[in-house]
């Protein structure tokens, strides 16, 4: 609860910018970890990245990071692009062909005197998991591997803040499987604050510490991931399919023979679909809303194994067949999404007892991440 607000603020943006008849105008603070800026294609995400970097000068703006004013326009500084320290990566890797991995990785410490020193390309090196590409060509490298490699290369410059423009969309499923774990140890193992620009969800639920939802170049919300997803009215706004919240849950063991993981977290426990985990470890699960079912009494002789008591919190203000609805389970909340003739035949209301129902073969592998320790 009240934690969050004693974080310090590393990223502090504030922008407004007009390009023809579409108007640009966002503020945000954001503490250390990944800030994901979050919404449809065409509503100024890359904008605020870019004017960050430097490459765009907004009509009006302040940007500062980590403490450091990069831009102010109405004091007069616009530091230039080479000397704000901003390490960019962008959706295609854009590494030079005709040098080695190791080459490639060099070249982003030209900038760096430290970053030539053997041990900050061992540590780039490790975090990433790429010691066995180091004498490779692009070329013969994957999608994934490509961007780990621009990742290392970004990181060797000693940036003051990681830009990531989508870094996932060019990956197939399997190639975004294999490089989010690592972006979840930059996240918690790295003091460089991350903008993170992506329209995917699930994405964005697994990584994002703060979340800030972007429409039509305007924030419609922002703040900590977690409270943003349970909300019942950040989704209308943002497209409907991929509303979820988000369980920071603990593993408690695993049923091999039943193929389970069992999780606690506050408001009680549930079993997942095995995953490879050490009893103990905390971890963050997306739990979809159309995988959950309110019932106002626990029932017998089902299939499901997630039966949690819960508290209506928050109904969503949307028109139409299907409405949000926000529930409480110990201190987690979880976003329930049902017809509107079920709330009214249910009598649910702000406050009403209720119990959530969960599949436990909803929750993919896809969908459980680390939790970032250090930050909540």
């Amino acid at each position: 609860g009240c934690q969050k607000d004693l974080r310090p603020m590393t990223l502090d943006i504030s922008l407004a910018h007009r390009f023809g008849n579409f108007a640009i105008d966002v503020s945000f603070q954001a503490p250390d970890g990944i800030t994901a800026l979050f919404g449809r294609s065409g509503t100024g995400k890359t904008t605020v990245v870019n004017a960050v970097a430097g490459l765009l000068r907004p009509d009006r703006g302040r940007i500062r990071v980590n403490g450091n004013v990069l831009l102010d326009t109405d004091a007069g500084i616009d530091v230039p692009v080479h000397s704000r320290r901003v390490g960019y990566v962008f959706q295609d890797a854009r590494l030079f062909p005709h040098l080695n991995v190791r080459q490639n990785l060099l070249f982003g410490a030209r900038f760096n005197p430290m970053a030539g020193a053997p041990s900050a390309l061992d540590q780039v090196v490790e975090l990433l998991g790429i010691a066995h590409l180091l004498g490779r060509r692009p070329g013969t490298l994957s999608g994934g591997e490509k961007q780990r490699v621009a990742i290392g290369r970004a990181l060797l410059s000693a940036p003051r803040i990681l830009l990531m423009d989508e870094p996932l969309a060019a990956l197939d499923e399997a190639r975004k499987a294999e490089i989010l774990p690592y972006l979840e140890r930059l996240r918690d193992e790295l003091d460089i604050p991350i903008l993170y620009v992506s329209h995917v969800v699930p994405e964005v639920a697994r990584l994002a510490t703060t979340l800030v939802a972007i429409s039509d170049g305007r924030v419609v919300r922002h703040g900590p991931a977690a409270e943003v997803l349970a909300d019942p009215n950040t989704f209308p706004v943002l497209g409907r399919q991929e509303a979820g919240s988000i369980l920071v849950a603990t593993v408690v063991g695993h049923d091999h023979a039943d193929g389970m993981t069992e999780l606690s977290f506050s408001g009680g426990r549930i079993f997942t679909p095995y995953f490879q985990a050490t009893p103990g470890t905390t971890h963050r699960v997306r739990i979809r809303a159309r995988d959950i079912i309110l019932a106002l009494r626990p029932p017998e002789d089902t299939s499901a194994l997630n039966i949690l008591p819960a508290t209506v919190r928050a109904i969503g203000a949307q028109e139409g067949a299907i409405v949000d609805v926000s529930v409480r389970c110990g201190a987690a909340d979880l976003l329930a999404r049902i017809t509107r003739r079920s709330l009214t035949r249910l009598d649910l209301r702000e406050g009403a007892r209720c119990y959530a129902i969960l599949k436990s073969v909803a929750v993919a592998r896809r969908d459980i991440g680390v939790f970032d320790e250090r930050r909540s």
